[in-house]
């Protein structure tokens, strides 16, 4: 059995929210804010990886 790779997302903002896509089978809304050091956050309920723009390119995938 595999397990699916995290979904990865470039934002342009620094604050950035998740609901898990999906509607009724996602989860709550929660706002993440990305790290300015590293340039992404992750989301706590689904692992979607959250990238801003500015690390695109630096970014570990």
């Amino acid at each position: 059995m595999t397990i699916e790779a995290p979904e990865t997302e470039v934002v342009t903002n620094w604050r950035v929210c998740c609901d898990g896509g999906g509607g009724a089978l996602g989860h709550p809304r929660v706002w993440l804010t990305v790290d300015r050091e590293s340039g992404e956050v992750e989301c706590g309920y689904c692992d979607k990886k959250f990238v801003h723009a500015s690390f695109a390119d630096t970014a570990q995938g």
